[in-house]
C-alpha cells in the first residue's frame, strides 16, 4: 500500500507541473511579445535581453485601454454587489424550505445555467432595444446580472444547507425576524462561498465580449474586451502593443484571485452538490 502511495507521489508531481506549463505557456508569450519592439522577429519563447515598455505607452494612448479598465471595473463592481445580495436573499429560502416548489425552483435554476448566452443574444437585443438601454450603463448591468444570477443562487444554496438550521431556531426564539437571522446569524459565514461568487461573477463580467459587443456600441463606452478588439483590428500588425492592453486587462483579475484564492476553493468544496 505504501509502494502504491510513493508511485502516486512521484507520478502526481510531473502531471502538476505539466498542468502548471499548459497553462502559464500562453501568459508567458503574451509577457513576451509585450516586451519586445516591433522588430524583434525572434521566437515567442524567446525572453527578451533588453525588455522595453513603450508597448504599454501605445497601449494606454492609442487604446484608450486605462478608460476601458475604468468602466469595466465599474461594471463588475456593480453587477457583482448586485449577485451577492440578490443571489444570497434568494437562496436563503430555498435552502431551509425543502418543499416541491423550491425543489422546482433549484432544478430550473441549474437548467438555466446550461443555456449558452448567445442562444439568447437575439432576443435579448431586441428586448434591450425596446426598453432603449442600447449604449446605457443599466443596461449592460442588468443583463449581466440577469445572467450571473443563477449561479450565484445555486453556489449560495447548496453552502446555506451546509449550515445548522438549529442557528435559525435559535435566533427564532431570541425573537430575530427571518431577514435579522439572515443578515446577523447567516450571512456573516458566508464568506468563502461569496470569495467564490465575486470571483466567478467578476471573471465572466470582467470577460464579457458578447453582452457588451451589442449592448455598447458607442466607442466612447468600450469595455476592456472591446477596446482590445477594436485596437488589434485597427493595428492587427501591432501584435506586441496589442499583447501589452491584453496584459494590462488581465492583472486586475489575477490581483483579486491572489488575494480571494484561499476562500474561493473553501467556498466551490462546501458549495459542492451533496
Amino acid at each position: 500500500m505504501s509502494k502504491r502511495k510513493t508511485i502516486h507521489s512521484i507520478l502526481r508531481i510531473p502531471v502538476i507541473l505539466l498542468i502548471v506549463l499548459i497553462y502559464l505557456s500562453p501568459f508567458y508569450i503574451v509577457t513576451t511579445i509585450a516586451l519586445k519592439p516591433a522588430s524583434d522577429l525572434s521566437s515567442y519563447w524567446k525572453f527578451p535581453a533588453h525588455p522595453i515598455l513603450a508597448n504599454f505607452q501605445t497601449a494606454i494612448r492609442d487604446a484608450g485601454i486605462m478608460q476601458a479598465l475604468l468602466r469595466t471595473a465599474f461594471i463588475t463592481v456593480c453587477v457583482v454587489v448586485l449577485v451577492v445580495i440578490v443571489s444570497a436573499l434568494a437562496a436563503y429560502p430555498l435552502a431551509r424550505r425543502n418543499t416541491r416548489p423550491n425543489r422546482l425552483i433549484t432544478a430550473f435554476i441549474l437548467g438555466v445555467m446550461m443555456v449558452p448566452p448567445l442562444s439568447i443574444l437575439v432576443s435579448l437585443y431586441s428586448i434591450v432595444v425596446d426598453m432603449h438601454g442600447v449604449n446605457q450603463y443599466w443596461a449592460i448591468i442588468l443583463v449581466m446580472l440577469t445572467y450571473q444570477l443563477p449561479q450565484g443562487i445555486f453556489l449560495y444554496t447548496n453552502f446555506i444547507k451546509a449550515i445548522p438550521s438549529a442557528l435559525d431556531e435559535a435566533a427564532a426564539i431570541d425573537g430575530c425576524s427571518p431577514l435579522a437571522t439572515f443578515f446577523c446569524i447567516i450571512m456573516p459565514q458566508l464568506r468563502p462561498v461569496t470569495a467564490s461568487v465575486v470571483i466567478l461573477s467578476g471573471i465572466n463580467c470582467w470577460n464579457d465580449f458578447q453582452f457588451s459587443r451589442y449592448i455598447l456600441q458607442a466607442a466612447r463606452m468600450n469595455t476592456a474586451t472591446l477596446s482590445i478588439s477594436q485596437f488589434f483590428s485597427q493595428t492587427y500588425s501591432d501584435l506586441n502593443s496589442a499583447s501589452a492592453a491584453a496584459i494590462l486587462a488581465i492583472l486586475p483579475v489575477v490581483v483579486a484571485f491572489l488575494f480571494l484564492q484561499k476562500y474561493f476553493i473553501q467556498g466551490m468544496i462546501d458549495s459542492s452538490v451533496k
